[in-house]
């Protein structure tokens, strides 16, 4: 997992610049445990080792409480952004579908759109990705593992540097999606 997230960060900073310089830094341990304790869930190990190595939360200052779920905008899609340890808590407590038969406890939301009405989530059991819609079946297994899916970023940033992804170039150091 380590590795996968340094190839997408060093791809970001190749070819991104500016979105790179953005991304804040690690989470702690400390972060994680008080994390754990307050969803009442272990953190998967591929999930502890991505925030340890970049906690993708906003600034305090820049979170907007209109919205279930903030991040940075464009990254890694247009529609959707990776969440910090603080936005998958409050996701996690507060998921459109939780308290039904489409979602279960050991699911955590690590990607999620403004409005936490879709997304992606690690299974805290085995690793694996799935991914939600409300409103469609919820689809687990979809990529093997978070490196799985950390590795498909790589490709599309290695695309979009390329010139090879129609819907997103860069224009001052920053992805834009059109």
């Amino acid at each position: 997992m380590a590795e996968s997230w340094s190839r997408v960060m060093s791809l970001l900073r190749e070819h991104a610049s500016a979105d790179h310089a953005d991304l804040p830094g690690p989470a702690t341990e400390q972060m994680l445990a008080a994390a754990e304790e307050r969803m009442g869930i272990s953190l998967h190990g591929d999930l502890r080792t991505w925030l340890l190595q970049n906690n993708l939360d906003l600034p305090e200052e820049d979170v907007d409480d209109d919205v279930m779920c903030c991040g940075f905008d464009g990254f890694p899609d247009e529609g959707s952004f990776f969440l910090g340890i603080r936005a998958m808590e409050r996701l996690y407590a507060n998921h459109p579908l939780s308290g039904g038969s489409e979602w279960r406890e050991e699911w955590i939301p690590f990607l999620s759109d403004r409005d936490g009405w879709m997304g992606k989530f690690i299974d805290a059991r085995d690793g694996r990705i799935g991914r939600w819609f409300v409103g469609a079946p919820t689809v687990t297994g979809e990529y093997a593992s978070l490196a799985h899916y950390v590795d498909s970023v790589a490709e599309m940033l290695t695309r979009i540097g390329a010139g090879d992804y129609p819907v997103c170039s860069v224009a001052e150091g920053r992805l834009v999606w059109s």
